[in-house]
């Protein structure tokens, strides 16, 4: 039996978008971006917290979904019925053993006047005078309450209201949930547009990427820029960029940071094929208003 996304997340097929976000980021607390299972775990958090993507991965894995959860009664399995005890069952009579019949049991039961009567006697039970009492005088000593005890409760209260107070400004899982997909999916548009660059137009390449970038971090690209646009014009350079993969390192309402796998084909004048580069990319995307910017990337070629 091939394993599913829910069981690589070991949770039920049936379990909740909380229950999958929870179970995932469980999955992933201590492991290592670069672990072969980070960016499984990623892909099945990506497909179970879309309502459409789960849907048809659902209908896709069908067969593998429908386990039985209880296991069904054997046909020859005789059913008993509870057995009663304490009293008889109305209606039956005594040939069939179960006691008395309902003539007996009715017998046997108050008449209307006489619950009446019982009735009017606890009502006058409940109403009559209580008899007074001599006061008591307590023989144990009234004790005081320390005044340091007091002032360290007055503490306590105090940094309760107050983290009370911060958690219901704090955003909400779902809201965090939010933020992470929208900046990871910023950050994979961010990348391709970043990395990329032709000899022939660079100047159009340099404010494409400007615009997806905060202005500290501008101010560090374009003296990288600087150096790439000096180059390139000699070597007639051509560089694309294509994700292969990502996954979030660090989650937040405002600050997430996304670990993007790049593959970086490149090509120049005295080269007849392209070469790929393999680069591991950190970007950490910042929200400014309605959009997600880069405000920092830090690249690893892996191989070339």
């Amino acid at each position: 039996m091939t394993p599913t996304w829910y069981d690589l997340l070991g949770v039920e097929p049936d379990a909740s978008t909380e229950q999958i976000r929870a179970a995932w980021k469980a999955a992933i607390a201590d492991l290592d971006p670069t672990d072969r299972r980070f960016r499984t775990l990623n892909e099945a958090a990506e497909v179970l917290l879309d309502e459409t993507r789960r849907a048809d991965y659902d209908a896709s894995v069908e067969p593998e979904l429908a386990r039985p959860t209880q296991p069904t009664p054997q046909a020859d399995t005789p059913l008993t019925r509870p057995k009663v005890t304490g009293g008889a069952q109305r209606g039956r009579s005594p040939s069939d053993g179960s006691g008395e019949t309902e003539a007996q049991l009715e017998a046997r039961l108050p008449t209307h006047e006489e619950r009446d009567s019982r009735s009017t006697t606890r009502r006058m039970l409940r109403t009559a005078p209580k008899p007074d009492r001599d006061p008591v005088t307590p023989t144990t000593p009234k004790r005081t309450v320390p005044a340091w005890l007091l002032a360290a409760l007055a503490v306590l209260t105090a940094a309760a209201l107050a983290a009370a107070g911060y958690l219901v400004t704090q955003p909400s899982d779902a809201a965090i949930a939010d933020s992470t997909t929208d900046a990871q999916s910023a950050a994979e548009r961010a990348v391709t547009t970043i990395l990329a660059y032709d000899y022939r137009h660079l100047d159009d390449d340099q404010q494409a990427s400007d615009e997806l970038m905060t202005s500290s971090y501008q101010k560090k690209y374009d003296a990288l820029f600087t150096q790439i646009a000096a180059n390139a014009p000699d070597l007639k350079a051509i560089v694309t960029a294509e994700v292969v993969a990502s996954g979030i390192v660090r989650s937040g309402d405002d600050r997430v940071q996304v670990l993007v796998f790049v593959n970086r084909p490149t090509l120049r004048e005295d080269k007849t094929e392209p070469t790929i580069y393999r680069d591991q990319v950190v970007l950490t995307m910042v929200k400014s208003g309605q959009d997600w910017l880069v405000d920092d990337m830090d690249t690893n070629n892996l191989a070339g």
